[in-house]
């Protein structure tokens, strides 16, 4: 009995060990050449951090330095010297020039300059020693009402523009000949260039 025994368990014996043979060499023929029984190492999934963008830096603020006590008070000072009110000579009207106003009838015409109705005591004076007035012209004058040096000394700008409109045939001599000049030399008691002449012209 114990050798049947023994037969029968190596006669299991050898199966397993058959079966196990042929069970390793057909998954050896079935796998591709270099692959291997050992699964794959996975690599754990571990979460990849998202990088937060640095938040900007607040930018420095300079210090603002107070303005000096001069500058404020110049500047304070000065609107109020521009500020004055404009002198009187910018905004008050301009007066026309005289000259170019038109003359009044009475400026045209002139003024009669006031005469004598006869030569003072001691005679009319020798009117022919202005320059212009010659005997004629004497008479004219004294026709008028002029006998003296002094009284022709005397006539202003109206007076001048009044005799001559109206010495007739003689107009515009009195200041053409500038007779007002030489009458104040003679009624000093001078002599002009043109009487002195005239003088020694009647002497000879």
């Amino acid at each position: 009995m114990s050798a049947f025994l023994a037969l029968v368990l190596a006669v299991i014996v050898a199966g397993i060990v058959g079966y196990a043979l042929v069970t390793f060499v057909c998954n050896d023929a079935a796998e591709p050449e270099g692959t291997s029984m050992t699964p794959p190492a996975t690599t754990p999934l571990t979460p990849t951090p998202t990088p937060m963008a640095p938040s900007p830096a607040a930018a420095p603020v300079a210090p603002v330095p107070p303005a000096p006590v001069e500058d404020t008070v110049e500047a304070s000072d000065a609107p109020a010297k521009e500020t004055k009110a404009p002198a009187a000579e910018d905004t008050a009207p301009v007066a026309a020039p005289a000259e170019d106003t038109p003359p009044k009838a009475a400026d045209r015409e002139g003024t009669r300059p006031e005469g004598l109705e006869q030569a003072r005591d001691g005679g009319a004076d020798d009117l022919t020693k202005i320059k212009g007035v010659g005997p004629k012209l004497q008479g004219m004058l004294n026709e008028m009402g002029y006998f003296h040096f002094d009284q022709i000394a005397a006539w202003g700008p109206s007076d001048v523009t009044w005799v001559d409109q109206n010495l007739k045939g003689f107009k515009g001599r009195v200041s053409r000949d500038a007779w007002v000049d030489q009458a104040r030399t003679l009624a000093s008691g001078q002599e002009t260039e043109f009487s002195s002449r005239a003088s020694k012209g009647r002497a000879q």
